[in-house]
């Protein structure tokens, strides 16, 4: 399975979620979107828990299965129609999130999250990690 991880369930990962990572340690391919990464260094910075989180996140960068997942002009245009058609049916989802599901839908990646408000997307495809 090819995945990519939303903010919530990297930081389930990062607090000791056991299921979730035999779950990624299953899979193929794990992609962490940029918006994602940038979360998480936005909270690193906001935390008191810096290095130790700086230190996991360099771990499970290393590891042969997982790279960064950055935009291209595709994903620009996926951004946009997701954009358009949730705006007409009045089902908004955050900006960030938007992102991370253009990247997603763009790769053909199952998201893992927790957030709801991705049902929103009927096309975006989901990983249930446990």
């Amino acid at each position: 399975m090819r995945v990519a991880l939303d903010t919530n369930r990297l930081t389930d990962l990062f607090q000791g979620d056991a299921d979730l990572a035999g779950f990624l340690g299953g899979c193929q391919e794990v992609w962490i979107p940029y918006v994602v990464l940038a979360e998480m260094k936005a909270g690193f910075l906001g935390g008191m828990r810096q290095v130790q989180n700086e230190a996991l996140l360099s771990s499970l960068l290393s590891r042969e299965t997982v790279s960064i997942l950055y935009a291209s002009r595709e994903t620009t245009e996926q951004y946009a129609r997701l954009f358009v058609q949730l705006k007409r049916a009045g089902t908004p989802v955050p900006d960030n999130d938007l992102w991370i599901a253009a990247l997603s839908m763009e790769h053909d990646l199952a998201l893992v999250t927790r957030d709801r408000h991705f049902d929103k997307i009927p096309q975006l495809r989901r990983a249930s990690a446990v």
